[in-house]
């Protein structure tokens, strides 16, 4: 292993410890941190029908399975594997959806993926706490693990193309989640969690889905810092 892959792989365990300690409250303020929350994941979810019949979903940085929750409700016969690296997440989604018709396996996105084919793999606000390297090499082993016609749903935080805009998505996301109500204890907590954040821009990242092998490749939705990212296999 090279020096830079040690650094990366301690910046995600480290990530990874911040949210398992906050598992416990991290869903009751989602509606104030992620302010297009019912369009982000309505969006994300609805991507899922480009893979019909989608009957195998994998959820990487599963969470607390707040993605999961929605795809389920539109598809309810699917099968669903969320998988992520911090035990006390996956309890709080099991919590949320049971073990019917699905499964939970702790791993983390530099793990190997669940044997496939997938109809569709899916994530929500995970993928960002990777290195640049390590995402065009996760798109590239999700591409490989869809079905032929299988989509690749990203619902995720993006950089501005310059630091200027940058600065703008960040101060519009503190004032909206402050306007929805969020204190100062509640922020200050997000802003732990997205001190591990490694975002990329979403020109970067649709061009690293097409290099990737992607066929049809699209941002579905975008405001300011959240974009929902679509791949087709």
């Amino acid at each position: 292993m090279r020096f830079g892959d040690s650094v990366r792989l301690y910046v995600m365990t480290d990530a990874l410890q911040t949210f398992d300690a906050q598992a416990g409250s991290y869903n009751a303020a989602r509606r104030r941190l992620i302010p297009p929350f019912d369009t982000f994941y309505g969006t994300a979810a609805d991507a899922v029908r480009l893979a019909e019949p989608a009957k195998h979903i994998l959820d990487i940085g599963a969470g607390t399975g707040l993605l999961s929750a929605v795809i389920k409700e539109s598809f309810p016969g699917a099968r669903l594997t969320l998988l992520d690296g911090a035990p006390a997440m996956l309890a709080q989604a099991r919590k949320l959806l049971g073990d019917a018709g699905t499964h939970y396996l702790t791993a983390d996105l530099l793990d190997p993926l669940p044997a496939g084919p997938w109809d569709a793999i899916v994530s929500a606000l995970a993928i960002h706490h990777l290195s640049d390297e390590h995402k065009r090499d996760l798109f590239a082993r999700i591409r490989s693990s869809l079905r032929p016609g299988g989509v690749f749903v990203n619902a995720e935080q993006v950089s501005g193309p310059t630091p200027r805009l940058t600065a703008l998505y960040e101060r519009w996301h503190e004032q909206q989640t402050r306007g929805a109500g969020s204190d100062d204890a509640e922020w200050q907590a997000a802003a732990e969690r997205m001190s591990h954040d490694r975002l990329a821009g979403l020109e970067d990242q649709l061009a690293w889905l097409r290099n990737a092998g992607f066929g049809d490749v699209d941002c579905l939705f975008k405001q300011y810092r959240f974009a929902v990212i679509v791949a087709i296999r």
